[in-house]
């Protein structure tokens, strides 16, 4: 996504920044970190560079405490890995109740990426795209980017649910799984998921759960590896003192 859209990239102390067009992003490194007080430091100074109160900072060791420079924690998010090999949990995963009235598999046509960016979009919901419109959420830049695939689910004919899968050779990460509220508990998420997981058999898969999602990743074969707390700066906070 940062490349599509050209955010300014930073490499730092067992992290990644992203100055973005919204809301700024920090990745740390899903690895214990060696020395907290650096990184903390590294990011201050950082955030004092960037000038701006709308930052998000996702932390997969629970290691930092943000508090003072005007961070709140959000709920913390399960990251999950599921190793490579087929869905041999389908034996355990509850049987569709009319499978003919569900599809699922890859979103090629420009239909159907525009049905997938509208269900990522409208089934969240992501409040800054609404009301969605083409291109707003997934650049045509960035669905060209090589190793990132859409998928798409339909309900007796309609769009359900839809994912983005960004394959970079070793592990395939899950993204944007969401189903249209008016279709959820009818097996579209579910279905989406089996189609996306059936194309990578010989890759690892990983992804961010929701605590509505996690039960189904469970089933999928997915395992938590870490609990990611995530760091949000409000526009109303104070900005980091200088």
């Amino acid at each position: 996504m940062a490349g599509a859209r050209g955010w300014e990239r930073l490499d730092g102390l067992g992290f990644t920044a992203f100055r973005a067009d919204a809301v700024h992003r920090v990745l740390l490194e899903a690895r214990p970190v060696p020395d907290p007080g650096a990184v903390r430091a590294e990011l201050a100074a950082l955030f004092r560079a960037w000038e701006s109160p709308r930052v998000c900072v996702e932390d997969p060791t629970q290691a930092l405490d943000l508090a003072d420079l005007g961070f709140e924690p959000a709920l913390s998010m399960p990251v999950m890995v599921r190793p490579a090999g087929p869905v041999t949990a389908r034996a355990g995963v509850r049987p569709l109740a009319d499978p003919e009235l569900v599809r699922a598999g890859e979103a090629c046509s420009e239909a159907d990426l525009a049905e997938a960016e509208r269900v990522v979009v409208e089934g969240f919901p992501i409040g800054q795209r609404l009301p969605w419109r083409r291109g707003g959420q997934f650049p045509r830049s960035y669905e060209g980017l090589p190793g990132r695939r859409s998928w798409l689910a339909r309900v007796d004919g309609h769009a359900a649910a839809a994912c983005v899968t960004y394959d970079d050779g070793v592990t395939v990460g899950f993204y944007w799984v969401a189903t249209l509220p008016e279709f959820r508990s009818r097996g579209a998420a579910r279905a989406v998921m089996l189609a996306a997981l059936d194309a990578h058999p010989d890759r690892a898969a990983t992804l961010t759960a929701t605590l509505l999602g996690e039960p189904l990743y469970r089933r999928l074969g997915f395992t938590e590896r870490a609990l990611a707390r995530w760091w949000q700066s409000p526009a109303s906070s104070p900005r980091p003192p200088r």
